[in-house]
């Protein structure tokens, strides 16, 4: 027992619960990132295709690995918890702002062109490997995802730890099925962006415990029973619509655009 307790924190419970959280979230994530660079590498020849996604996937591993390794670092720099927090209240933003703005797609495509990293080495190395460059880019900021879905469930390191390694093996094995359950609940990502929004604003709320440690607010905000209450949001608010949409068809089921599922499923099978 005291084994799990190093590595589930006090309430075995409550850590077995963010464990889940995680692997949803993480799961969501990979898939989501794994579409971005299928669609980077699109203008490429077909034979260079396959070889600039091997790139990218090695690179998405060694850039977690290294996350995980800083892990316990980063914890301890109380300014990257907020910082991470409207980093995550970012992409939440940018996701909504797309989907009213009904460009959604064109944003998911990344234009190359419009990349100062591309429009900087595309002339001195070329299109090939100004490509792969980018896709590493990109698999670092994915990294930054991974490590601040983690620390906005959880300050155990252990968790941490934990949640940076399940974003490791999300893109080797769990993302695929996760973008089968996408295609027939395409709701999903919008749901997973909801989240990442809910711990953005968790985040983003440790600069007011930081400067004001003592006020109830801050205890509140700091608890265990708030902990416990984003993880069990996060839960349901992936489960109840699922059940929902298979009892009573709401919220309503919508074909998923082919090659963006397929994309995403050709890039984590390379992996």
């Amino acid at each position: 027992m005291d084994f799990l307790h190093t590595l589930l924190g006090e309430d075995i419970k409550a850590g077995l619960l963010i464990i889940l959280n995680l692997i949803v979230i993480e799961s969501l994530l990979s898939v989501d990132n794994a579409a971005v660079l299928a669609t980077m590498v699109l203008d490429l020849p077909k034979e260079q295709r396959n070889k600039a996604l091997r790139y990218g996937i090695i690179g998405a591993y060694v850039f977690r690995g290294i996350c995980l390794f800083l892990a316990a670092w980063l914890v301890k720099i109380w300014w990257l918890k907020p910082l991470g927090g409207l980093y995550l209240l970012y992409l939440a933003f940018n996701y909504f702002k797309g989907k009213a703005g009904g460009d959604k797609d064109e944003d998911e495509s990344v234009n190359k062109s419009e990349s100062w990293i591309y429009k900087s080495t595309v002339g001195l190395i070329g299109n090939f490997w100004a490509t792969v460059a980018l896709v590493e880019v990109m698999d670092l900021a994915f990294s930054i995802d991974n490590v601040f879905a983690a620390v906005a469930f959880t300050d155990h390191v252990f968790l941490i730890y934990t949640g940076v390694f399940i974003g490791i093996l999300a893109m080797r094995f769990v993302a695929q099925a996760f973008v089968k359950l996408m295609e027939k609940f395409t709701f999903l990502e919008t749901i997973a962006f909801i989240v990442i929004g809910v711990l953005g604003i968790k985040l983003s709320s440790s600069l007011y415990t930081h400067f004001y440690p003592e006020t109830p607010l801050a205890h509140a905000i700091e608890g265990e029973q708030t902990d416990l209450f984003v993880s069990i949001f996060t839960v349901a608010i992936f489960v109840i619509p699922v059940v929902t949409s298979i009892l009573f068809n709401f919220p309503k089921r919508h074909t998923i655009e082919p090659e963006v599922a397929e994309n995403a499923e050709d890039v984590l099978k390379k992996s």
